[in-house]
């Protein structure tokens, strides 16, 4: 059953044949967590997000061989594809005769090609976005604010929607709208605080929602579900995601629980639920996405909720990412964080690098490090 929710009256946003704002109905969305270079298990996973109800299906992109294999899998495919360009903006004319929509976020387009301003990096994604007709996604994190919001503003819940707002009027000023924005946080309330902000500034732009790293079941569900009931009964949001730790062959339970927390919203089911990150251990994951260098991240994850679950009534956060685009900045506000690479998993303790420890060991050195921790808070409280 498809729900029925009154929201506000953004513009109108085409993707392929799919209609984002101005009344249609919420969509729900998903991302590939396949590699993109393997074809066939990335057709498979597409195939299997659209099954679940996926209107729109997200795809990584970081390198010139991925750009290849996604000219394989958009020719086995007719799924409505967006495009995620990671850190690599440039690759959006490779990509753009491929998918419908792309996705680039603010905090990574400094990262090549530093010589030119964001205004010239932005001015080339809407002339590419023109000529194929494509429409964009500003997608704002809050590991992955731009650094120069970050140095603009000391409260980075500003600087996530100021970095937002300030794309927004790059592309109205070169007369493009066709775009969505999404301004994501791994705490419910900074999400609803953001993109209530947003929704005020900038009524008419339609929102994409989405509750980043939410992690692991059922938390992950949870925690989306107290940022989704609290905006889209607002009128907020036009198209969401769901965005949970699963190994490959359950990724679609990510669209199964959107379709289902739109379908309560709708019919007034609304749930109590606990205020995470304040009197209890709040530990966040990021979704399994072909981004993931390691597939052992999941079960890394998993382990982790279950080797912590003595200090479950402590006010503490533990992160745990699967790669190094979102990994190094997005544990930085953790009191413990694990970032995955390939063979080694990356310990921090805030900001502060801890070292590179392998998977079989790092269960090990992450205990090692919490028992410290709340020893000291023992300590400091008596």
């Amino acid at each position: 059953m498809k729900a029925r929710i009154e929201r506000n009256l953004t513009r109108s946003v085409g993707v392929g044949d799919v209609r984002i704002g101005a009344g249609a109905p919420v969509v729900v969305q998903s991302m590939t967590a396949t590699r993109t270079v393997d074809v066939d298990a990335t057709v498979a996973q597409l195939e299997q997000l659209a099954a679940a109800g996926a209107r729109l299906e997200r795809v990584a992109i970081d390198s010139r061989k991925e750009v290849e294999a996604l000219a394989e899998v958009r020719r086995q495919t007719s799924v409505p594809l967006v495009v995620d360009l990671q850190e690599n903006y440039p690759l959006a004319a490779e990509v753009a005769p491929l998918v419908d929509k792309v996705r680039y976020n603010p905090g990574h387009l400094h990262h090549l090609e530093k010589g030119k301003t964001a205004e010239q990096k932005v001015a080339f994604l809407v002339s590419v976005a023109r000529e194929h007709d494509l429409a964009l996604r500003v997608g704002v994190n809050c590991g992955s604010v731009a650094p120069d919001f970050l140095e603009r503003y000391e409260d980075p819940m500003e600087a996530l929607v100021e970095s937002a707002l300030f794309h927004c009027k790059l592309l109205e000023e070169l007369g493009f709208e066709r775009f969505c924005v999404s301004l994501k946080d791994s705490d419910p309330g900074k999400v609803i605080e953001a993109n209530r902000i947003f929704a005020e500034r900038k009524p008419e732009v339609p929102l994409h929602l989405g509750v980043t790293e939410a992690g692991l079941l059922p938390d992950g569900v949870i925690k989306t579900r107290i940022a989704f009931e609290q905006l889209i009964s607002q009128g907020i949001g036009d198209t969401i995601r769901v965005s949970l730790t699963l190994p490959n062959a359950r990724k679609h339970e990510e669209v199964e629980a959107g379709h289902q927390i739109l379908a309560d919203i709708a019919a007034g089911r609304f749930r109590s639920v606990p205020d995470f990150g304040t009197d209890r251990l709040n530990i966040i994951s990021c979704p399994s996405c072909s981004r993931v260098e390691n597939e052992r991240f999941v079960e890394l994850a998993e382990e982790v909720k279950t080797m912590t679950a003595y200090a479950e009534q402590h006010a503490l956060t533990i992160a745990v990412m699967g790669c190094r685009v979102n990994g190094p900045g997005e544990t930085d506000d953790a009191d413990l964080g694990l970032w995955c690479g390939p063979s080694h998993v990356n310990l921090k303790r805030r900001s502060e690098s801890l070292g590179a420890f392998g998977y079989d060991e790092i269960l090990g050195k992450l205990r090692e490090e919490l028992d410290r921790l709340l020893e000291e808070r023992s300590l400091a409280g008596s």
